[in-house]
């Protein structure tokens, strides 16, 4: 008996799945990548919120590089790349992985990282100022942790 999967089966029966996610890479059934997010076309210095995030959020849950890359199954090398070169674009799956680890949209998270269009001036405005008022220290000052919370309601705004 040969069993014929069209993509409209496939669409109804993760619809029925609800939250589930289907498909494989960047061009796959997403509403992230909608055919109209890739390539990204963000300014140069987007990624240097990003970079800052993870470092902060890292730091703010008392980890080491290597911790958070085990505890968010993503490669070391990755994050000392994303944690020291404000300019460097990270993979797709480590930007997913990280979202899902610190519990943030991946839309947003995706944006800040610049692998996607900007799709909210206010969060391009909001990552801005947050690169801005965060410093490479050992310890989070009040003032940054206050920046980091503030920067994560906002990455979790859903639109």
């Amino acid at each position: 008996m040969k069993r014929d999967f069209t993509k409209n089966w496939c669409m109804r029966m993760a619809q029925l799945e609800a939250d589930t996610e289907i498909g494989a890479g960047a061009l796959a059934i997403d509403p992230v990548f909608d055919g109209k997010s890739l390539p990204a076309e963000t300014p140069e210095d987007a990624p240097v919120a990003f970079s800052r995030f993870v470092q902060l959020a890292r730091r703010n849950r008392g980890l080491t590089v290597e911790k958070l890359a085990e505890n968010a199954d993503v490669e070391v090398a990755e994050l000392v790349s994303i944690e020291e070169n404000g300019q460097f674009k990270p993979e797709v799956r480590t930007v997913y992985q990280l979202a899902n680890y610190f519990g943030i949209e991946r839309t947003n998270l995706l944006q800040v990282a610049g692998l996607t269009k900007p799709r909210d001036g206010h969060l391009t405005d909001e990552a801005f100022r947050f690169a801005a008022r965060s410093e490479s220290v050992a310890a989070l000052t009040a003032e940054e942790r206050v920046a980091l919370e503030a920067f994560v309601s906002v990455l979790n705004d859903k639109k």
